[in-house]
């Protein structure tokens, strides 16, 4: 049997659908009488869609805007009356050890820190809910005590930090989220040392928006990159199976990073073992194939004793010239010298 709805159809509502069909970019967002985040009309838009020519309206500049910016603005300069209460019960080494954990809400721990850690911090990585529709952001409205929303939304983290669900119908708004990453960047960036370094992963829902966020708090020019890295892939997508998410790496003070001369490199492991075993070989060599035959069968050993990776035991030649280690496409000290050498070879399809 069918059920009557007994209440007429939203037309506003209807009517937000249709012009979003025709004219999407005119649409936005702002909230209702309750505070609740809506799609919206923005008229000055819609005026010059259907207009022949530039239409008269507010002042254009470039930023990313929202509906409760500037709430989000307030809440990180806002101070709170509380204090960090150490557990010395479920401590390790209490007194001597050089880690800090912290249980609670995020955004009043890290305005707790501002006093004693203010521009002190090298490294913040930080994995914040992704926006799907699927998962929780934090709730920063504290107008009504702790007891009364919980017992209204029954909802909080294990450490009490209190959680509101992001579903299906809200996945789609953006202002939320942004309301409550953005106190949360701005307090991060106080944080750091001159020379310090934020990294935030991310996934597809937000990442424009995470990137802008971040450009807008800590500037666009202390941007150093957007690392792409492989999660798992999910068989159920409707058209496309990408299981990529991401790393935005941003500076507080690139040029800063500059002048110190920072470069990140990580030393491949038996890369220094394996140059002086190369450089023994060849200063002790009969032949160049004598060479290259002893530095194979060492590569061979040292991989099987796990004592070198992959990424060292594939420079399994060595260079005419002066023995140093190299494979096909380069030799083993690129890109610090000499840069990279390719070899090519063509086949025609009829002869693979």
């Amino acid at each position: 049997m069918e059920k009557l709805r007994m209440t007429s159809p939203d037309l506003t509502a209807a009517n937000v659908e249709k012009l979003a069909d025709l004219f999407p970019t005119v649409i936005t967002e702002s909230v209702d009488a309750d505070g609740n985040p809506v799609r919206a009309v923005d008229f000055d838009l819609l005026r010059q869609e259907l207009s022949d020519h530039v239409v008269e309206g507010p002042q254009e500049r470039y930023q990313l805007d929202w509906p409760g910016k500037r709430a989000a603005a307030f809440a990180a300069n806002a101070p709170i009356a509380k204090t960090l209460r150490p557990v010395r019960e479920e401590s390790v080494d209490f007194d001597t050890t050089k880690n800090l954990f912290i249980e609670g809400d995020n955004l009043d721990a890290l305005k707790l820190l501002q006093e004693s850690y203010l521009g002190k911090v090298k490294l913040i990585y930080i994995d914040p809910p992704y926006n799907t529709g699927n998962d929780f952001v934090y709730e920063d409205d504290f107008a009504e005590s702790a007891a009364d929303y919980l017992t209204r939304s029954g909802q909080h983290s294990e450490t009490g930090a209190r959680l509101v669900a992001n579903t299906e119908a809200n996945g789609r708004f953006h202002s939320d989220w942004l309301s409550m990453m953005y106190p949360r960047l701005k307090l991060a960036r106080g944080l750091l040392t001159d020379d310090g370094v934020i990294i935030v992963a991310i996934g597809d829902d937000e990442h424009a928006n995470i990137r802008r966020l971040l450009d807008q708090v800590f500037g666009a020019e202390n941007f150093i990159s957007d690392v792409v890295w492989q999660g798992g892939r999910k068989n159920d997508s409707r058209y496309v199976s990408n299981g990529a998410d991401y790393m935005l790496i941003y500076a507080k003070n690139e040029t800063r990073l500059s002048e110190l001369g920072v470069r990140w490199r990580e030393p491949k492991v038996g890369l220094e073992t394996a140059m002086a075993k190369a450089a023994s070989i060849w200063s002790t060599r009969q032949s160049d194939d004598d060479a290259s035959a002893r530095w194979k069968a060492w590569l061979k050993s040292m991989k099987a004793a796990g004592e070198i990776t992959d990424s060292v035991a594939r420079y399994d030649q060595l260079q005419p010239a002066t023995g140093r280690p190299m494979n096909t496409y380069g030799n083993i000290t690129w890109p610090g010298r000499g840069g990279p050498r390719t070899r090519f070879s063509i086949r025609s399809r009829a002869n693979p």
